[in-house]
């Protein structure tokens, strides 16, 4: 196919004035160097780590739009108790988008790079809501055939977090786990993946309709928190499971605290002997997201051996070396269509993203409601 020599990219500005301005600037479309590639960009979802460098701190209930349907601009406040948190950012017009797939219309001349030429490929390494991307070779993972942009989109952020959570747990000596937001595309895959590998889960929800759809995909353990008896429930589930480590999305307010209490008194339903200070078994709590930003709250009553912290997937990655990550790719790559299929409510262009409904529909990060966006329409 012939390139053109510009393409469009969606693009975040922080202003010194309190001004968040989303746009699609027009770039040159690079020549890729010896083991690079360049990638037609057909499909990128909407990850909250995406939603998060989008639209910044910035309140996007106060957004206007102006521009043409085809360039549109977006601007909205920042609030000023915000701004502190986005001085790194003011003045630089950052692009936006984790992972995506597509066609490799052009190679660079190693043996790595020219076999990829003409394949679909998913790619990871940020910049992702642009017509054309290049990048190297590494950062690529070959689609198997028959598969399409749309298949290997999430190929990267949402498979190998699933996968990171249980080699982490693995890692750490715990041999079951507890995962919360569990009805999203990551949860869904998390279950297969424990399931496949018999893996013990505890799945906490805040939904009936949520609970459900986890039992209709196998899942054993489905713990809801707007239940009476969630904690009678969760304690239940960490006895029968033995899970102690937890994988927080939720990150804010009083789960994470719950979790661990729920952990100590499973623990002790078959403690020897009393301590004061608690069990002696360690839990852990890992917060990995922020879907509720207010002051994560506990009260320690859960012994003295217990961590909270934070786990992110691309510290991991590094920490795990080269060897383990492309072990997890081929996973991935192998059980595209089944253990790691996403499924999307809506695909947009780019310039659709931008429209005020369609930020409005994403921006909730509701469960079961992933967007994708297609670069090349």
């Amino acid at each position: 196919m012939n390139v053109p020599s510009s393409a469009l990219q969606l693009r975040s500005l922080v202003r010194e004035n309190g001004e968040l301005e989303l746009s699609l600037a027009e770039i040159p479309v690079p020549t890729p160097g010896a083991n690079e590639v360049l990638v037609q960009i057909q499909a990128s979802p909407i990850n909250p780590s995406d939603i998060g460098l989008l639209f910044g701190a910035a309140d996007m209930t106060t957004a206007r739009t102006s521009g043409s349907a085809s360039r549109p601009v977006v601007t909205a406040q920042i609030p000023a108790a915000a701004m502190k948190a986005m001085a790194p950012r003011v003045g630089q017009s950052m692009p936006v988008g984790n992972e995506g797939a597509g066609r490799v219309v052009a190679a660079g001349s190693s043996a790595a790079a020219q076999a990829l030429m003409g394949r679909n490929v998913a790619v990871l390494g940020g910049a992702m809501y642009s017509q054309y991307r290049s990048i190297d070779t590494t950062q690529c993972l070959l689609l198997p055939e028959g598969a399409t942009a749309d298949d290997g989109a999430s190929s990267f952020v949402n498979p190998l977090t699933a996968l990171g959570m249980v080699e982490t747990m693995r890692r750490e000596g715990h041999t079951a786990l507890v995962h919360t937001a569990a009805a999203s595309n990551l949860g869904q895959m998390l279950n297969r993946i424990c399931i496949a590998d018999g893996v013990g889960l505890v799945n906490i929800v805040r939904k009936a309709e949520q609970a459900d759809l986890l039992r209709g995909i196998g899942a054993r353990h489905v713990c809801n928190t707007e239940s009476a008896s969630f904690m009678q429930e969760l304690v239940e589930a960490l006895v029968a499971t033995g899970a102690t480590i937890a994988f927080d999305a939720i990150g804010g307010g009083k789960l994470a605290g719950q979790i661990l209490t729920a952990m100590e008194i499973a623990v002790n339903k078959n403690a020897k002997e009393y301590s004061r200070y608690g069990s002696n078994t360690h839990k852990q709590v890992y917060i990995y997201g922020g879907l509720d930003t207010s002051p994560t709250e506990f009260n320690r009553n859960f012994g003295m051996t217990w961590g909270m912290g934070g786990w992110l997937l691309f510290p991991f990655l590094q920490k795990v070396g080269p060897e383990k990550v492309q072990a997890l790719k081929q996973r991935v790559a192998s059980e595209l269509k089944t253990t790691f299929a996403s499924h999307y409510t809506r695909k947009v262009s780019l310039a659709e993203a931008l429209q005020p409904e369609m930020i409005a529909a994403y921006n909730k990060r509701a469960t079961g409601e992933k967007y994708l966006i297609d670069p090349s329409r």
